[in-house]
């Protein structure tokens, strides 16, 4: 372990990040959700610049050309490593942009300054950075000027050209892109030695070998976006050129505190400490299993999601029900896992105030998603068992396909993966048409009175909210004129009292004559006013945002094409009739207007 004056905490590295971009002209956005808001292309947001590609595209930001902000992120396409020491589920990105404003030479210069610096930075040791940058391709020549510039910082023998030969996975190592179509560019990465004793000056062998082995980590990356890519492949350049860079908190924390590994950061230390605690069993990889899963649940449904067999809810169920099963290795009591929360709780709630505020309804959560788990554990063992292939014990059991190949590779058993996914994606296909016609269900017509009701499901829709909590987004309606069905996530029955305060915030809003008003506006302006929509719909560039009230007395503002009244005094007297489950995680309230 690395010995230093003062290490950082990473609430110090995240407040000085902020701060030295700030001074040198960025705005500070929030972090935006991790379930992408209107967009079902992805699950998660899986780095800081996908909330702003149209921006790096070229449309205005009304933060300006430069932007930094740390971003709440999730990812499991490698949850086979974690246990290591450097990858998480959950992880934050430190990230600052140009948007067609400063290039190469200051977002070297910054990089180079906030790592190392004694004053504004977190003073990282100069001897231990390793610098690599694009060697070329087809595509692009190699960057050379990104060479240049780090040679001013960083000595030419610890900086590598990277080239696709260079890479296993047979992808061109230090170029980034959005994907298949999108921008794109070479980037330039830094690599931190967190050996103890220092492995001085390496070769490029050598140090690719010390990546693989973790002995260097990387800590940030400039990606310089000055191309464009249509289906896969490079077609020109774009009208601007921008720097994206992210810098991964956890693995910063380890070289600012002097750690071997992200587990025994601040940023998870206290958790695997309480997991050790409880623990009958030793066992380090699955102590950091379990710390890593509990961590991500509890920001998954901070963030609304909840458990279920489709999409986010699956990719949480799983990491639930993983981290379910590691706790039985470690001998865990049963509800352990719940009582994580609070320590998470307790560790980010400065940071994302709704980790603190929602501690609660997240240990609920998570103790009923374990006991619905345990309650089909030991017959779904006992099929496993018998042979019953991945798919079944997933439909009927609840297994996550991961969980199924951890129990075979101890058994020394094959899993056919081939028939799970066909399955798996034909399940999927049923679910996504059942969910569009739910979501479609819409108006019977276009009468006064489903009018009048569909303009009362927007007091509805934003009552919910108010009174149970900002997980609440519709799933669906069905109106008609004799009365009005909305579909909503919530996991658990509303009390008498939900109802009748529900209810009553409504009345009271047909009573103040709130006017209903429209307009037209591009999607991200309407994002940025904080206007909601059906979760998952997938909207255009343009879209129409209904607002009911207006000034101090604005209390709905929501995506709909659909017709409304022009003020709430239309509407009459509002009643719940009744209130019920729909789905695991989705409740259906029926009500009426006299």
């Amino acid at each position: 372990m690395i010995t230093l004056p003062h290490p950082f905490s990473s609430q110090e590295i995240r407040e000085r990040f902020l701060k030295f971009f700030e001074k040198r002209g960025h705005a500070i956005l929030p972090s935006a959700p991790l379930v992408p808001e209107n967009d079902p292309s992805v699950l998660f947001n899986t780095a800081g610049m996908q909330p702003l590609v149209p921006y790096l595209l070229g449309e205005k930001h009304p933060g300006g050309m430069r932007l930094a902000n740390a971003q709440k992120c999730a990812r499991t396409t490698d949850i086979e490593s974690i246990g290591d020491a450097t990858h998480a589920t959950f992880f934050e990105m430190l990230g600052h942009w140009s948007l067609g404003d400063y290039f190469k030479e200051d977002a070297i210069r910054w990089g180079f300054e906030f790592l190392t610096s004694q004053k504004e930075g977190i003073r990282l040791r100069k001897d231990r950075l390793y610098v690599t940058v694009f060697g070329g391709n087809d595509d692009a020549p190699r960057d050379a000027q990104a060479f240049e510039i780090w040679k001013q910082y960083v000595p030419e023998h610890r900086i590598y050209f990277m080239r696709a030969e260079d890479n296993e996975e047979q992808r061109d190592p230090n170029w980034w892109s959005a994907g298949e179509s999108g921008p794109c560019g070479p980037d330039a990465e830094i690599f931190y030695d967190i050996t103890p004793e220092g492995l001085g000056n390496l070769t490029k062998e050598q140090f690719m070998e010390a990546d693989k082995s973790q002995k260097v980590v990387e800590i940030w990356n400039d990606v310089f976006m000055e191309y464009v890519k249509k289906d896969g492949k490079v077609v020109g350049k774009l009208d601007q050129k921008n720097v994206d860079t992210g810098s991964g908190l956890e693995r910063v924390a380890m070289a600012a505190q002097g750690k071997n590994t992200i587990f025994e950061t601040d940023m998870l230390k206290p958790i695997v400490a309480a997991v050790e605690g409880s623990a009958q069993v030793a066992d380090e990889r699955a102590v950091r299993i379990v710390a890593d899963h509990m961590r991500t649940g509890v920001f998954l449904i901070a963030d609304g999601v909840l458990p279920s067999n489709t999409d986010q809810g699956y990719v949480l169920r799983r990491l639930i029900r993983r981290a379910v099963r590691y706790a039985d290795m470690l001998g865990l009591e049963a509800r352990t896992l719940a009582n994580l929360v609070s320590v998470v709780a307790d560790m980010y709630k400065m940071a994302y105030p709704e980790i603190g505020e929602n501690r609660t309804r997240v240990s609920e959560e998570i103790r009923k998603e374990e006991e619905k788990f345990r309650a089909t554990l030991k017959q779904g063992l006992r099929e496993f068992e018998n042979g019953r292939d991945a798919f079944t014990l997933f439909q009927s059991y609840g297994f996550p396909l991961e969980l199924t190949l951890e129990l075979a590779k101890e058994k020394g058993m094959a899993v056919d993966t081939k028939d799970f996914e066909e399955k798996f994606e034909k399940h999927q296909e049923i679910s996504r048409a059942g969910a569009e016609r739910k979501f479609k269900g819409g108006l019977a017509d276009h009468s006064e009175m489903s009018v009048k009701y569909h303009t009362a499901t927007h007091l509805l829709h934003q009552a919910l909210r108010v009174v149970l909590g900002e997980h609440v987004f519709q799933r669906g309606s069905n109106i008609t004129p004799e009365r009005l069905r909305f579909d909503f996530s919530h996991n658990s029955k509303m009390t008498a009292e939900e109802m009748k305060k529900t209810e009553e915030l409504v009345n009271a809003k047909i009573a103040e004559a709130l006017p209903v008003s429209y307009e037209d506006i591009s999607l991200e302006e309407a994002k940025k006013r904080g206007a909601i929509g059906l979760f998952g719909e997938k909207y255009g560039d343009k879209v129409r945002v209904y607002r009911i009230g207006d000034g101090g007395k604005k209390f709905s503002l929501e995506f709909c094409g659909g017709p409304h009244v022009k003020n709430t005094r239309e509407l009459g007297h509002f009643r719940i009739a009744k209130e019920e489950a729909v789905s695991l995680g989705v409740r259906r309230i029926k009500a009426v207007l006299e």
